[in-house]
């Protein structure tokens, strides 16, 4: 994918993608903060700050008006790494997207009342997803068992709903001056554009905005796990589920590539090891997964499912140490990880379809140091061997190196079952 970069005197870095194959542009701002950046006593504050950032600016009270106006579209996501904010319009309205980005980037308009309003609608996501959801709590219970250092110990929304509650005005101006300064920032556009066009629209609403102090993120590293850690919870859920997590590399590290492949011959659909030999073969679980969370820093490996009725944790646990057993004792054939390199290069290409996509994966990449890693990515997966993959998965799959969850469902949520299992027999007696 070809693209053009330069930096403002403000230390905002600017990428250019230009095609001209669609009448769209879009505008792509990736700030360097996410929940990992968080003081642990005050946390959820980059997940808030996804909704402040649409309160309102200094000039601009409404920022979705404007935006409509112009044709356009945005959203924004907040991760434990990062925060992305996003605009698509039709080119010919591309100076709206930098009018509007700017502005907010230079001062939002802080007040008590749109921190009220915002602080309140997060309160009830964390409650509605988080506190009464079925599962809700699962990775706040699961980040808490594997990191006892490392602020992944923390989900984006927050390790508390209290933290959010307590949020105080002045709190939140700290963190903005802090993080969302154009010497913390990255900004793609992309589209029908010129990167002429591009370096004159960023220097007319970005380039007077003070740079900041640019942000040095030390953070603690997460020891070494030299011991099984283990959980059991009790909680009014339809049935009962099993949850596994290992510490594998960071993003940039050779154990990603191989532990991605390795979540793919393990866990990705129905020919997978898990589904062929705990699902369909044993029938221990209804459904069985496995996969990463993909984050900068060292992150976990998971293996998580539902049980199916009536079998135990134990026993379901047991036969997941024995699938992994013989996957190291064994190895992997040369068959799965050609079918799982083929996989993650038609995922790669699929990605590549979409300009929106494009725009955030070069942001992402800029913000791991080179955007041109994006282009070395598939010759990096491709380059790994069965030997290679195996040696990292004999050092990730060590059984002092896993967090188990045991997430049980409770009486009451069993005798609510075991109702429902009653009147269904009731309703099959009748038709006959």
């Amino acid at each position: 994918m070809h693209y053009q970069q330069f930096q403002l005197n403000n230390g905002l870095q600017v990428l250019v993608h230009p095609d001209h194959t669609t009448p769209m542009a879009v505008v792509n701002i990736m700030y360097n903060v996410g929940a990992r950046d968080e003081d642990p006593n005050h946390t959820g504050f980059a997940h808030l700050f996804e909704h402040l950032m649409f309160g309102g600016s200094i000039n601009i009270p409404e920022y979705d008006e404007p935006l409509q106006v112009a044709g356009g579209e945005n959203n924004a996501y907040t991760t434990n790494d990062l925060t992305n904010y996003y605009v698509q319009l039709p080119a010919q309205n591309l100076e709206t997207a930098f009018w509007l980005e700017s502005d907010r980037m230079l001062s939002l308009a802080f007040g008590t009342k749109s921190l009220e309003v915002q602080r309140k609608v997060v309160c009830e996501e964390f409650k509605e997803h988080y506190i009464n959801k079925p599962y809700g709590d699962v990775w706040h219970k699961m980040r808490a068992l594997a990191y006892t250092t490392h602020p992944y110990r923390w989900q984006t929304i927050g390790a508390s709903l209290a933290h959010v509650e307590a949020t105080q005005l002045q709190q939140v101006k700290d963190f903005f001056a802090k993080h969302y300064t154009p010497c913390n920032a990255i900004m793609v556009v992309a589209g029908a554009v010129t990167t002429d066009q591009v370096k004159a629209l960023a220097q007319k609403w970005f380039g007077p905005i003070p740079a900041g102090t640019l942000y040095q993120r030390q953070l603690p590293a997460e020891p070494v796990q030299t011991q099984a850690r283990h959980l059991t919870v009790e909680a009014n859920v339809p049935i009962d589920a099993l949850y596994k997590c290992w510490h594998m590399g960071g993003r940039l590290s050779n154990s990603y590539y191989c532990i991605e492949l390795l979540t793919e011959i393990l866990g990705a659909g129905g020919s997978s090891r898990l589904h062929q030999q705990l699902v369909k073969e044993q029938q221990l679980f209804s459904n069985i997964e496995c996969y990463h969370f993909g984050s900068i820093d060292p992150g976990l490996l998971v293996i998580e499912g539902k049980l199916v009725k009536g079998v135990t944790h134990q026993v379901a646990d047991a036969a997941i140490n024995q699938l992994i057993g013989q996957l190291l004792q064994q190895g992997i054939t040369e068959q799965e990880l050609a079918k799982a390199k083929n996989k993650t290069e038609s995922q790669i290409a699929f990605e590549d379809i979409s300009l929106m996509n494009r725009a955030n994966n070069l942001a992402f990449y800029a913000l791991l140091g080179n955007p041109e890693l994006m282009h070395q990515e598939l010759e990096k997966y491709q380059s790994f061997t069965t030997q290679q993959v195996m040696a990292e998965a004999a050092l990730v799959l060590s059984p002092n190196n896993c967090s188990t969850m045991y997430y049980k469902a409770n009486a009451q949520a069993l005798a609510t079952m075991a109702g429902a299992d009653e009147d269904e027999d009731d309703d099959e007696t009748a038709d006959f």
